[in-house]
């Protein structure tokens, strides 16, 4: 049977979804990297004053490569978990999740060349 409704309960997930990012955060060094980056995307947006479709759309491959990268750590502590040792099967998952971020970040890139070039090339 499940639990009825909780406030506290809710308030609480949100605690533990809080310690997740910072666990990543504290754990993982590529995070640092989509962190600068991210916090240098939002400024020159807001330098080049951006449309709200464009914030949006920034917006959107932001969270694709940082929720990317979060399964990416899942998928790898799990396997870890499962064996230290190495196994083909585990390298192959790995680098399948390496690739959903890389892919993500390729996608934020080109996305940002398509906002960000045209408005700094009428700049120059």
């Amino acid at each position: 049977m499940s639990q009825p409704f909780s406030t506290r309960q809710r308030l609480r997930s949100f605690v533990y979804a809080f310690a997740g990012l910072r666990a990543v955060l504290r754990t993982e060094h590529n995070t640092w990297i989509h962190l600068a980056f991210t916090i240098i995307v939002v400024v020159l947006a807001a330098l080049l004053h951006i449309s709200k479709v464009e914030w949006m759309v920034l917006i959107i491959v932001f969270a694709q490569v940082w929720i990317a990268e979060i399964f990416n750590t899942v998928f790898e502590k799990l396997a870890d978990l499962y064996t230290k040792e190495q196994h083909p099967q585990i390298k192959v998952i790995k680098d399948m999740a390496a690739g959903a971020v890389l892919l993500s970040a390729i996608a934020a890139f080109l996305v940002g060349c398509v906002i960000f070039l045209p408005k700094i090339f009428a700049l120059l």
